[in-house]
C-alpha cells in the first residue's frame, strides 16, 4: 500500500496541476511517481526540470539505459518498470533491457557508460580513477561523464524517493528481486 498518496490532477495544487497537465499532454498518461511527488510542487518542479535539462550530450536511449542500470543496483521495481517500458517506446529492445538492469549490453560503449553509472551507485560517488579512465576509453569525455553522473543521480532520487512512497506500478511490472548484481 502506497505510503505517500498520488493526487489527481484534478485536485493538485495549482503548480502541480499545471505541470501534470503538461506531463499528460506530453505522454498521453500521468505516472503514479508524479502523481504522487506532485504532493509538493517544488519536487515536482524540481524534478521535471532536472529531467529536461538533461536532454544534453546523452542520448534519450543511454538515459533509459542508465536508468535501469540504476534501478537495478537500488532495487526499485517501480523505476524499473517505469523505464523498461519508457526503453521499449525509445527501440530498445527485450533482452536489452533485461541487460541493461544488470549493467550491461550487446554494446561497448554503452556497457562502459553503465558500469560506470553502477560505479557510481555502489561506491557513492568515490569511484577510482580506473573507474574514470574505463569510461574514457569507451569514449566519453568529461561532458557526457558530468551528464552521467547527472543522470544518476536524478534516478537515485526517484528510486529512493519510490521507495519511501511505495508507490504503486502503473508499468508492465518489472521484479529487480531477479537480478543478481
Amino acid at each position: 500500500m502506497q505510503r505517500i498518496q498520488p493526487v489527481q490532477v484534478t485536485e493538485a495544487p495549482a503548480k502541480s496541476r499545471q505541470l501534470l497537465e503538461g506531463v499528460q499532454r506530453k505522454m498521453g498518461m500521468v505516472p503514479n511517481f508524479m502523481k504522487t511527488l506532485a504532493q509538493s510542487p517544488a519536487a515536482l518542479t524540481g524534478y521535471l526540470n532536472l529531467n529536461q535539462a538533461l536532454d544534453g550530450a546523452l542520448t534519450r536511449p543511454l538515459r533509459e539505459q542508465i536508468a535501469l542500470a540504476v534501478a537495478g543496483v537500488n532495487g526499485c521495481n517501480y523505476c524499473a518498470s517505469a523505464h523498461s517500458a519508457i526503453g521499449a517506446g525509445v527501440g530498445i529492445g527485450p533482452d536489452e533491457l533485461a541487460a541493461n538492469l544488470h549493467g550491461e549490453s550487446q554494446d561497448g560503449p554503452t556497457r562502459a557508460a553503465l558500469q560506470f553509472a553502477r560505479a557510481i551507485v555502489e561506491k557513492r560517488g568515490q569511484v577510482s580513477d580506473e573507474d574514470i579512465d574505463e569510461v574514457r576509453a569507451a569514449g566519453y569525455a568529461d561532458p557526457q561523464i558530468a551528464e552521467i553522473v547527472a543522470v544518476v543521480a536524478l534516478n537515485v532520487f526517484t528510486n529512493y524517493f519510490n521507495h519511501v512512497a511505495a508507490t504503486d506500478i502503473d508499468f508492465p511490472v518489472v521484479d529487480t528481486a531477479q537480478i543478481t548484481t
